[in-house]
């Protein structure tokens, strides 16, 4: 639900707002939300909400420096997440090493590969899988789960499912009703498939770690609900949407 109130504020404030000064106060704005989450130590959110600022900020400014900038500042706040964080560490130290770990940091990640592989294309079937014995196994680990249990082809489609939004999200730019609505619906959906990149390139150990969900499948009410308004919110972007509406007020458009 954050995020979808980060999205509505940030892209409110930039179609508004169109001088320096007024995209240093959306950055404050941004710098001030991602630094209360590390506070917070959700630093799987944080990076979302980082890339989610990076695609408001171009979207709305094209400056590549501004760009530039950001990148820089995060990259000096990894290393320092790194170097006063141990958890954070442990997570970068098994990072493509986790069978060296596989009792310690990459516990979660071995055994998602090892199921994923058990379940080969087809799956073991609904329930009878062991992936949801480990910890997290209907969340962060989700599409381990789904992978073993119904099969890799069914994770991966639903995988496309959620990262199809893009392009989805892309076409209705040029017939949204504001810049407000076009900014709104690319980093709704851009948001979508950065938490979806996270939840399956870490649980595969392809990306380290980071404990976030899977759009629509993870457990947790919130998520879902978050999610849901994320796709509310880009459907309400097509103008098509108030196309019978429109046409009723102006029949002699039909």
């Amino acid at each position: 639900l954050v995020k979808v109130i980060y999205i509505l504020i940030g892209a409110g404030a930039l179609d508004k707002l169109n001088t320096k000064k007024d995209l240093f106060i959306f950055i404050g704005f941004s710098v001030v939300c991602v630094g209360l989450l590390a506070v917070m130590r959700d630093l799987g959110t944080a990076l979302i909400f980082f890339v989610t600022f990076l695609l408001i900020a171009f979207m709305r400014s094209g400056d590549f420096k501004t760009i530039i900038l950001a990148v820089s500042a995060a990259v000096f706040g990894a290393i320092f997440a790194i170097r006063f964080m141990p958890y954070v560490a442990d997570r970068f130290k098994a990072y493509r090493h986790v069978w060296e770990y596989a009792q310690a940091e990459g516990y979660q990640q071995t055994h998602v590969l090892t199921f994923i592989a058990s379940g080969g294309l087809f799956g073991v079937g609904i329930g009878n899988g062991f992936l949801k014995q480990v910890a997290a196994s209907e969340s962060d680990l989700v599409f381990g789960l789904v992978a073993e249990e119904m099969g890799i082809i069914v994770a991966i489609t639903l995988a496309l499912a959620v990262a199809l939004l893009v392009v989805y999200a892309r076409a209705i730019t040029t017939r949204s009703r504001s810049t407000f609505y076009s900014i709104s619906a690319c980093c709704a959906a851009g948001l979508l498939v950065v938490q979806l990149t996270l939840n399956i390139f870490g649980a595969t150990d392809l990306l380290p770690l980071t404990g976030v969900t899977f759009p629509f499948i993870s457990a947790g009410g919130s998520s879902v609900i978050g999610c849901w308004g994320l796709i509310a919110f880009i459907k309400a972007a097509d103008e098509r949407t108030y196309a019978a509406r429109r046409l009723s007020r102006h029949p002699e458009e039909r």
